[in-house]
C-alpha cells in the first residue's frame, strides 16, 4: 500500500524549521513501515513561510516581476524542505529527490520524497501526478487547518467546516487559476487533475498527528474528503 502525503511547507517550516515537528512525522513514519513491511510513503513537501518570503521579495524589489520566476524561487523553497526531509528519513528513502514527477517510474526503498517541479502550479500537482503514476486511491493533503471552509474565516464570518465535498463544488471555493503563493486549501490546477482523475483528497491539519494516524489506519478523522 501507498500511501501519498502533501506535506505543507508551512508545517515544515512556517518561518524557519520546526524540528520538534519533524521529529514527531518521522518517528510516526518510522513505527507504521516498522508494524507493516508492505506500507510506502511518498512525501511531497512544499516551500512554506521561507518561499513566500523569498516571493515577496522578488516582487517588492523586481522592475517587472514575472510569475514564473515567482515560481522558481518557491520551488526552490520546496527541494530545500524536501531535501532536509528526504535526508532525515535515511534508509528508508533510497532514491534521490523527486523533482519531475514523470521521471519516478519506480523505489527501492519505502519512502519516496519530492518537490516542487517547474511553474504553474504548486506541489499539489505533483502529489496528484505522483498518485497517478503510483496507482494510489487519495492524496492526503497536511495544512495549516483542520478543514476545508465554505469561505475563507477571516474574511466570512458566516463560513462553515465543510466535512466532505464534490470536486465541482470545491473547485467553485478555490477557483480555477493559479497564482504563485496563492493560500488555498489545495491548488486549483492539482484539483482539476485530480477531479478528472477520480482521485480523493484527504485534507487535514497537518500538525495533529494522531488524527494522521487515523487517516493512514482507515479510521475516521477530522478533517475534509474532497471527491470520492
Amino acid at each position: 500500500m501507498i500511501s501519498v502525503i502533501s506535506l505543507g511547507g508551512s508545517i515544515v517550516a512556517p518561518d524557519g524549521v520546526d524540528e520538534e515537528y519533524l521529529r514527531q512525522f518521522l518517528a510516526l513514519v518510522n513505527r507504521l513501515l516498522l508494524e507493516d513491511g508492505e506500507r510506502k510513503f511518498i512525501v511531497v513537501v512544499g516551500g512554506g513561510g521561507p518561499a513566500r518570503s523569498w516571493q515577496k521579495a522578488y516582487r517588492n524589489l523586481a522592475r517587472t516581476p514575472s510569475d514564473d520566476e515567482a515560481d522558481w524561487i518557491g520551488i526552490m523553497a520546496t527541494r530545500l524542505n524536501a531535501q532536509l526531509v528526504k535526508a532525515l528519513m535515511g534508509g528508508w528513502c533510497r532514491e534521490n529527490l523527486v523533482t519531475n514527477p514523470f521521471q519516478a517510474d519506480s523505489f527501492k526503498g519505502r519512502v519516496l520524497v519530492a518537490a516542487g517541479w517547474k511553474p504553474g502550479f504548486s506541489s499539489d500537482y505533483d502529489a496528484v501526478l505522483l498518485a497517478e503514476r503510483f496507482n494510489a486511491s487519495c492524496v492526503i493533503n497536511l495544512s495549516n487547518i483542520e478543514q476545508v471552509y465554505s469561505g475563507d474565516p477571516r474574511e466570512d464570518p458566516d463560513a462553515k467546516p465543510i466535512a466532505s465535498i464534490n470536486w465541482p463544488d470545491f473547485i467553485r471555493i478555490v477557483g480555477d487559476k493559479w497564482t504563485p503563493g496563492k493560500n488555498v486549501p489545495f491548488d486549483p490546477v492539482a484539483s482539476r487533475y485530480a477531479a478528472g482523475l477520480g482521485l480523493s483528497v484527504l485534507f487535514a491539519a497537518g500538525r495533529n498527528l494522531d488524527n494522521l494516524e487515523k487517516i493512514l489506519r482507515g479510521e475516521d478523522f477530522l478533517g475534509t474528503r474532497i471527491g470520492g
